[in-house]
């Protein structure tokens, strides 16, 4: 089990219950539909960033990484980028990704506490 994030480009819904919508409209369209579309440049630059730093889990020998699952950007199409993190570096690795997603202009979903962050 982990702790899941998800991460996209559009403008910032009005509360939680919009943003809940908005990311399963985007889940269903771009990670359970048929066409596979690559990630945007802005959600693969994200991905870069959260990898500046910590190394993804596949490239990971001692346990540092916080992801639940690597590589990292194959949790990404289109718009979207959703990831999990390991329950002992989530409240960590999550306010990190949450900074750095407002930094770039994306949207920031914590999927466990079904609410916006930050």
């Amino acid at each position: 089990m982990s702790y899941d994030l998800a991460v996209w480009e559009g403008e910032r819904p009005a509360d939680d219950k919009s943003a809940r919508r908005s990311f399963s409209d985007l889940y269903d369209r771009y990670l359970d539909g048929d066409v596979k579309e690559p990630p945007s440049e802005r959600i693969t630059a994200y991905a870069a960033g959260l990898l500046d730093r910590w190394c993804d889990i596949t490239d990971d020998d001692d346990e540092t990484s916080p992801w639940s699952v690597g590589p990292l950007i194959d949790g990404a199409r289109g718009p979207l980028v959703y990831f999990g993190l390991a329950w002992g570096r989530a409240e960590e690795a999550s306010a990190y990704a949450a900074t750095v997603a407002e930094s770039m202009g994306l949207v920031c979903f914590d999927v466990q506490q079904d609410r916006l962050r930050p």
